[in-house]
């Protein structure tokens, strides 16, 4: 597969070879399912919490005597029948988190950048550079047309860049070893640089 190269001013800079293993894969959602719910629920907190008996604040005493009244045998108001009472088998603090194969998340990835090829939304450009300027930056951004765009870099990103894109709404920056499903999937655009083509090619052969 083969995509031209584009600068961030909007002139080219020639094309790239792109791998049909990585980049021209027939996407299946069956498998961006399962990555993008292996990383959410990997990512959620578990630290929702809820008050057993023995942690609400009533008397222990039995509030009435057991035998006689004619109503049910109870002891103290801690019980989860009473209102205020405590609950039983809420939620307790947990990982939500699940194991998912080393293979299926490096073709889920695959299959993320394919779709995005194939939707014809994949950008390649020469270089993420920039003098660190954020209104520079905007400019050429909007000028190419991105609203929600994903920038991966190669191994690292550029200081620079990275500090005038903080600011740009719509507009985020990863290195190549932080590429994944979901933040590829979320955005509209997905603009990848030579250096991290190579860097992704490298990351999934």
């Amino acid at each position: 597969m083969k995509l031209d190269v584009i600068k961030l001013d909007g002139g080219t800079a020639g094309s790239v070879d792109l791998g049909e293993d990585i980049f021209g894969l027939d996407p299946r959602a069956d498998i961006l399912h399962r990555v993008v719910r292996w990383q959410r629920n990997k990512a959620q907190a578990g630290t929702h919490k809820v008050k057993t008996r023995s942690e609400t604040s009533y008397s222990t005493k039995k509030i009435y005597r057991q035998k006689g009244t004619g109503g049910a045998r109870h002891g103290d108001k801690n019980a989860p029948i009473f209102r205020h009472g405590g609950i039983y088998k809420g939620p307790t603090p947990r990982s939500h988190a699940h194991d998912l194969p080393k293979k299926v998340r490096a073709l889920g990835l695959k299959h993320a950048l394919s779709a995005k090829a194939k939707a014809g939304a994949l950008v390649i450009l020469d270089e993420a550079s920039s003098n660190g300027k954020t209104a520079e930056l905007a400019k050429q951004v909007k000028n190419l047309g991105w609203k929600r765009a994903l920038v991966i870099d190669g191994a690292q990103v550029n200081a620079e860049f990275a500090r005038a894109a903080a600011n740009i709404e719509g507009l985020d920056v990863l290195p190549s070893v932080g590429a994944n499903v979901y933040d590829i999937l979320k955005r509209d655009t997905l603009v990848i640089t030579k250096a991290g083509v190579e860097a992704l090619e490298a990351r999934l052969k």
